[in-house]
C-alpha cells in the first residue's frame, strides 16, 4: 500500500489513506517497525506518528459534518486521541482534493475545523483546553495552574511548579530559564511515567523569551523527543498565560519550525497555525 510522508513544523508522519479500504489495519508491532528511525519505510528520521485516514464516523448529534476521520498511532503503536500537526496535514490533503479552503477533521476526541492560511499553511481550531484535574486526567484532585511535580533535590528542585493542560491528550509544562541545565531528553521520560498521570503524559519544557514568544521542547509520550508537537505548543501557551507569563497570542518556536498559537478570550478556543510539508511517498 502506498503512503505519504508529511510533516507539520517538523512533526513527521506516515499517512495512509484507507478511505476506500475499511478492512485496512496495522498491529502495534507493525506500526512500531514502520515508525522507528532507520526503518525501510521512513528512513533515518522515522515517524513521530502513523496516521490512517478513514471515512468519517456517524455523529448525528454534531452540528457539522466531518470530511475525514483521522486515526492516530504513536511510535509505540498505540492509538491516541489528538495530534494538532497531523490534523493540519490531514486537512491540507482534503483541501487539496476538494479545492476548498476549509475542512473538518474528526478524531476520537473532537471535530476540528481547519482553514487554509497559505499554499502550505493551515490553521486548526483545537477547541477549549481541558483544565480540571479529572479531565487531564490526574490521579488526585488539585488545581492545575501549578501541580505538585518536582525533579531534583527536595529543597532545591531543578524543575517544579509545572502547569497541567489537556488538548485532547495530557500535557505537563515546565518553565525553564535555559536548556543547558535542564536536559529534556533525560527529564522527559521520568515525568512521562510519574504516578500522578494515569494515562502517562506529554512533557513540555518552555523558555519564555517575551510576552509573545516561547521556545519549546517536548518529550512526547510513546514517542520521545520530537521536532514539534502541536498540542504541546497549545498547552504551553495555555499554561504560560494561566501563570501570567505570556499574552494569549504567542509565537512558539520548536526544533522543526514555528507555530502561531492564539488562545482566544472570546470563546476560550485555541487556534494553532503553521506550515505543512509533503516530503514524499513510500510503499509498504
Amino acid at each position: 500500500m502506498n503512503f505519504l510522508i508529511m510533516n507539520g513544523a517538523g512533526n513527521r508522519f506516515a499517512v495512509f489513506d484507507a478511505r476506500e479500504r475499511a478492512d485496512f489495519s496495522l498491529s502495534n508491532a507493525q506500526v512500531k517497525v514502520i515508525c522507528q528511525p532507520g526503518s525501510p519505510a521512513m528512513g533515518p528520521l522515522g515517524a513521530d506518528q502513523l496516521i490512517i485516514l478513514r471515512q468519517p464516523k456517524p455523529t448525528p448529534s454534531e452540528a457539522i459534518d466531518a470530511d475525514i476521520f483521522m486515526e492516530i498511532r504513536n511510535r509505540e503503536g498505540f492509538e491516541v486521541d489528538a495530534c494538532g500537526n497531523a490534523t493540519r496535514c490531514a486537512a491540507w490533503l482534503v483541501m487539496e482534493e476538494t479545492g476548498d479552503d476549509r475542512a473538518v477533521v474528526q478524531t476520537n476526541d473532537a471535530l476540528l475545523s481547519c482553514t487554509r492560511t497559505g499554499p502550505l499553511s493551515v490553521a486548526v481550531d483545537m477547541g477549549e483546553p481541558k483544565l480540571d484535574w479529572s479531565q487531564i486526567p490526574l490521579k488526585e484532585p488539585m488545581h492545575t495552574h501549578h501541580i505538585d511535580v518536582k525533579l531534583g533535590p527536595i529543597d532545591n528542585p531543578t524543575l517544579s511548579n509545572p502547569g497541567a493542560v489537556s488538548m485532547g491528550n495530557p500535557h505537563c509544562v515546565f518553565f525553564v530559564e535555559d536548556f543547558t541545565t535542564v536536559k529534556p531528553h533525560l527529564a522527559g521520560p521520568m515525568v512521562e511515567f510519574h504516578p500522578l498521570f494515569p494515562e502517562q503524559v506529554n512533557v513540555g519544557f518552555a523558555r519564555i523569551d517575551g510576552p509573545c514568544k516561547i521556545r519549546l521542547k517536548v518529550w512526547e509520550r510513546g514517542v520521545g523527543m520530537t521536532q514539534a508537537c502541536g498540542t504541546g505548543a497549545c498547552a504551553a501557551v495555555v499554561a504560560a498565560h494561566r501563570q501570567k507569563r505570556t499574552d494569549r497570542m504567542v509565537e512558539v518556536e520548536v526544533d522543526g519550525g514555528t507555530l502561531q498559537i492564539h488562545w482566544r478570550g472570546i470563546d476560550n478556543h485555541v487556534i494553532m497555525s503553521g506550515p505543512v510539508e509533503l516530503e514524499g511517498r513510500g510503499k509498504l
